[in-house]
């Protein structure tokens, strides 16, 4: 398996030629490197104006390794070569580095950039990219590539230290500029100028040398980092190594890599709308930073939310007054890590009450609400403390549970919400503090624990009786001054005391589920499922030619081809089955098949767009203007990938191919709508695509649940 590397922008305060002179003392070795051992000059070249150099090196390298490997292998040092090639008058620097020792089974590329930073001409910035295949080694392909890991992780950030300290002796030795370089002067008069200059060759000498170090201290054995693709495109798409410090926390090289590359596989797929960087990283932690799984279950969470348009539920959705009344939780203040502070008065809460007066569902949307306001505390907090908080800490007060509280529907409506919040909030839940436990919470535990996240459920803090007050207890994660006042504290707590719900307020079987069925299908939008050999199929009649099929879909799941067919007759009445999965926050997906399998493709009807291909995660809106009355037909097709095709896939179609299943089965959610063609204001060309994201939680945020088609596709 090839392992990736992504390094993210890393910025020098300093100006370009100064970064590169420091960089000049680093060869031909360096003994802040104790691996690095020698590097001998293969190859040099330099243009008459001196702006440009190319110079190729061979390196040698002394890895920490086993004896037994190394005698194995029959090497005591690992050679790369490297080739740099700086540009002094667009004052960048490319590296290209592969090894030499055991090219025939170890493949090891990477590239380095060194630019101008875009935003100040005297800031220099870094990037690095690095892949590591290990096709076979003895036997020891997994030796190997654990050696690989170790050394990377460890020198991967040493570049910038051993930077900071030759710039430090460089001005120890009064050295703290080096000029630009400039172009030479033209006429013999200006040859004395041209001696004041003859700085510049040396800054030209110092970044190639430089470079090296940056790009193979260690790292380029150790590789197990991005492909080795040449780092290019303005850094305001891409994440600076101060700016994760600051918002998203202390992360090791690797994680690092696994953000930038999750989150650049969105910005391909998605074209620019994507989650927020924290979001991603909450559901690559939930899945200890793997990105295939992380990839997935976020994916499924980014169509959930449009779905039931979670997006907009602070600002659209009132809670009934019930719940304002009667549900005994509320936010107040934060705990000692600047973590928004959740209070639930669990013990005191009527659950029996509120599911029989409001039902799950609303008890589940409320729920939501609560996470979506925890999320924007959390940004806030981040502000206000300087230092980055993505969790929240919930303190749970269980005095007054009762053998009420396991009624067996409000159980039910307790899993449900543990599971839909498990699913699309991973990673929000900082810390669990539970008070007052009497005799009977073992009973609703031993329930609930098995429907909690392992990763969650170390978080909890379980206190019997008032053992909260002692050693260990709340006033080691929360300030004595915000300490409830029911939990014999000195803060006024605003959260509601609960209580019973008025019987008067229940409603019946048929009222709730009535009530429950309207408050999720409050979506335009319908779930189908593809399988091979099966497409979905909806039925469009058109009366008046000239009238426009907008469509917006998501494909949830596998690579799909959509279709376009009119007919003049209509299909015989379609052949539904109920395929999809079961979920518990959408209704099962299902297969309708229109076209009968005698019609003919040219006689019975005919194609009136180009099939559109679709790749899983994206999300698609587009038109078509008709030209004839009839009957339209849109299908959504398996699309299984040419077998010629997957030996050179783009980089993103590979992350793609990788994750495709083996149950021939894809899933989309589709909206569909006809309009007349005076009243649509989009683009007239026919079938044109706009791909964007899932959701709005995302910088780029929409302002409406419409599609707005920004960047049109025409498949025409």
């Amino acid at each position: 398996m090839v392992q990736k590397y992504q390094s993210p922008v890393r910025v020098y305060k300093h100006p370009f030629e100064l970064i590169m002179a420091a960089y000049e003392r680093r060869f031909p070795t360096c003994p802040l490197i104790p691996m690095f051992v020698d590097s001998d000059t293969v190859s040099e070249f330099k243009s008459e104006d001196g702006a440009l150099h190319v110079i190729e090196r061979r390196c040698k390298l002394d890895i920490d390794a086993p004896r037994l490997l190394k005698k194995i292998a029959g090497v005591d040092y690992v050679y790369f070569v490297q080739k740099n090639s700086l540009n002094s008058r667009d004052r960048t620097l490319h590296i290209e580095a592969h090894n030499e020792t055991f090219s025939n089974r170890v493949i090891i590329h990477e590239h380095c950039c060194y630019t101008v930073h875009p935003e100040n001409e005297d800031w220099t910035c870094f990037e690095q990219s690095a892949s590591l295949d290990i096709k076979s080694f003895f036997g020891f392909e997994s030796t190997v590539e654990k050696i690989a890991m170790k050394h990377y992780t460890s020198n991967i950030k040493k570049g910038k230290e051993i930077i900071e300290y030759y710039l430090r002796q460089l001005e120890e030795e009064g050295i703290t500029f080096v000029p630009r370089w400039t172009p030479p002067p033209v006429g013999p008069s200006e040859t004395c100028s041209s001696s004041k200059n003859q700085v510049t060759p040396a800054a030209v000498l110092v970044p190639d040398t430089a470079a090296v170090m940056e790009g193979l201290s260690g790292e380029n054995l150790s590789s197990p980092g991005a492909a080795s693709e040449p780092v290019v495109g303005t850094p305001d798409d891409k994440l600076d190594a101060d700016y994760i410090k600051r918002y998203l926390g202390d992360l090791t090289p690797l994680q690092e890599s696994c953000l930038i590359r999750l989150r650049q596989w969105l910005q391909e797929t998605h074209k620019g709308k994507i989650p927020k960087d924290e979001h991603i990283l909450r559901f690559l932690r939930a899945r200890d930073f793997n990105i295939d799984k992380a990839r997935e279950i976020m994916c499924q969470s980014l169509t959930w939310r449009k779905q039931h348009q979670v997006d907009y539920i602070l600002d659209t959705w009132t809670p009934p007054q019930v719940l304002l009344d009667y549900y005994a939780g509320g936010w107040h203040h934060h705990d000692k890590d600047g973590r928004p502070l959740y209070v639930l008065r669990l013990g005191q809460m009527d659950t029996k009450g509120l599911v029989r007066a409001l039902g799950e569902e609303a008890l589940l949307r409320y729920v939501l609400s609560i996470n979506e306001e925890g999320l924007r505390r959390c940004e806030e907090n981040t502000k206000v403390f300087g230092r980055p908080i993505s969790s929240w800490t919930c303190l749970v007060d269980l005095e007054g549970l009762n053998m009420r509280h396991l009624w067996r529907p409000g159980v039910k409506a307790l899993l449900r919400i543990i599971e839909v919040v498990e699913a699309n909030y991973p990673e929000t839940l900082g810390r669990l503090l539970i008070l007052r436990a009497p005799r009977v919470f073992p009973v609703l535990w031993t329930l609930v624990s098995p429907f909690i996240d392992d990763n969650t459920r170390r978080k909890f803090l379980i206190y019997a009786g008032n053992d909260y007050q002692g050693p260990g207890g709340l006033l080691d994660y929360i300030d004595k001054e915000i300490i409830p006042d029911f939990l014999s504290g000195e803060c006024m707590c605003d959260v509601p005391e609960g209580g019973l719900v008025p019987k008067s307020l229940y409603r019946t079987a048929e009222e709730l589920e009535n009530e429950d069925l309207k408050l999720w299908t409050e979506t335009i939008y319908q779930s189908a499922s593809v399988f091979k050999g099966a497409p979905h199929e909806i039925l469009i009649q058109i009366v008046d030619a000239s009238s426009v099929i907008t469509w917006d879909f998501d494909v949830c799941k596998g690579d799909i081809v959509f279709n376009i067919y009119h007919s003049k007759r209509s299909p015989q009445p379609p052949k539904k089955d109920s395929l999809g999965a079961h979920s518990i926050t959408s209704p099962g997906g299902n297969n309708v098949q229109l076209i009968d399998k005698v019609w003919q493709l040219g006689r019975d009807y005919s194609m009136v767009e180009s099939p559109l291909i679709c790749k899983e995660g994206e999300s698609v809106q587009g038109s078509h203007v008709t030209r004839w009355p009839g009957f339209y037909i849109l299908q959504w097709k398996f699309h299984t990938m040419p077998a010629c095709a997957a030996t050179n896939l783009p980089r993103v179609d590979d992350v793609l191919a990788s994750l495709q299943v083996s149950s021939h089965k894809c899933k989309v959610m589709y909206y569909t709508e006809v309009i007349g063609s005076e009243d649509f204001r989009g683009s007239m060309t026919s079938l044109e695509s706009s791909h964007s994201g899932f959701s709005q939680l995302s910088a780029a945020t929409t302002s409406s649940s419409q599609s707005q088609s920004s960047s049109m596709i025409s498949s025409e």
